[in-house]
């Protein structure tokens, strides 16, 4: 099941959050694969962003709505009519989700919902892929790394939305979609980095923001570890796993994991030591742990799975992940063109990994 531009090119696909971090990354590999792309997501904050950075406004079609608003997602889905559905809009920060709870349910929950009844309504929708993350199970604290078929949960509000979407998913695959013929796919990543995430309350955002400006930068939960992981590497499994399901939507369907090698499973203060040795200006770092707020301490992903039946693997280890997001954080400060430079580290990836 490798990565095949002949199954892209042409087909028309709509890509929720399109706007944001990993959307933007995707969006653009799927324009380079040939396919017809239209977005769909709140419009870019203020202040840098990838959507800004790369002008991702010249090549990407799509409209700026919010997916909790049903009947103008039903609408746009219906007037596009696409075959592929890649769903990645999302509330995405944990300590967001405390500031912000029903907020955060509103838009992974219900907007999930709203996504898939709409999907009911659109007979040209042949695969549907829905973005979750690894911090939708029931996370024990242990060395094991989590499986799919591992219960779910989340002691934050970000964590158990994501374990709900998981949930929605299942429910609309079993009871409405598998008997339209229907592909329905949830895809659980580990921790991504790469360039043009400017998110606040991120490790390497914040790291890259204070270092910048000649500060320090305050670490959290500095012995937190989590599955590190380049962003072009679970974008790879997300094309992987819908050609699946456009070729056979009930094999393929259900949830997956794409984590990172066992090496890129390490402490956040392992990260920003790794970090420091890659910039080139001064770097430090203090540790301020108290008063903050519950996050998992120990996270991995077994994507056992996904290497067996997809033929799915990591490509790039942590040095050389980290290295490519350095590498594009640098050429953004300087000025480059990194609508090109992002392409060229997509062409580069995709050339390693055929």
């Amino acid at each position: 099941m490798a990565l095949n531009p002949q199954a892209w090119r042409g087909r028309r696909v709509l890509l929720t959050g399109h706007s944001g971090f990993k959307g933007g990354w995707l969006a653009l590999w799927l324009r380079e694969l040939g396919a017809e792309v239209r977005g769909y997501s709140l419009a870019p904050p203020d202040g840098p962003t990838l959507w800004q950075a790369a002008r991702l406004d010249e090549v990407i079609a799509g409209e700026f709505a919010d997916i909790r608003e049903a009947g103008q997602l039903a609408a746009a889905v219906r007037g596009f009519a696409p075959e592929v559905v890649l769903h990645l809009a999302a509330q995405p920060l944990v300590r967001e989700s405390y500031r912000n709870p029903a907020d955060t349910y509103a838009t992974n929950v219900m907007g999930t919902v709203n996504l898939l009844e709409a999907v009911r309504q659109a007979p040209s929708v042949r695969a549907v892929l829905v973005v979750t993350t690894d911090k939708c199970y029931e996370n024990r604290e242990w060395l094991w790394p989590y499986r799919e078929n591992d219960p779910l949960g989340g002691h934050d509000p970000y964590s158990a939305s994501k374990a709900c979407a998981e949930l929605v998913c299942a429910s609309y695959r079993r009871a409405f979609l598998e008997e339209a013929g229907v592909g329905l796919a949830s895809a659980r990543a580990g921790n991504v980095i790469g360039g043009g995430d400017f998110s606040t309350d991120r490790l390497l955002p914040d790291v890259f923001r204070a270092w910048a400006a000649g500060e320090e930068v305050v670490l959290r939960y500095p012995q937190a570890t989590r599955p590190w992981q380049h962003v072009l590497e679970p974008l790879a499994g997300y094309l992987q796993l819908t050609q699946g399901l456009l070729g056979n939507s009930q094999e393929f369907g259900g949830a997956w994991n794409f984590g990172p090698g066992p090496d890129s499973v390490v402490s956040v203060q392992n990260v920003v030591s790794s970090l420091a040795s890659l910039w080139p200006e001064p770097s430090r770092w203090r540790v301020e742990s108290a008063g903050q707020v519950h996050e998992a301490g120990m996270l991995a992903l077994d994507s056992s799975q996904a290497r067996k039946r997809l033929g799915w693997q990591p490509r790039w280890s942590l040095e050389q992940a980290l290295a490519h997001t350095v590498d594009w954080q640098r050429a953004w400060q300087a000025g480059q063109d990194m609508r090109a430079f992002t392409l060229q580290q997509i062409e580069r990836y995709s050339s390693e990994a055929l």
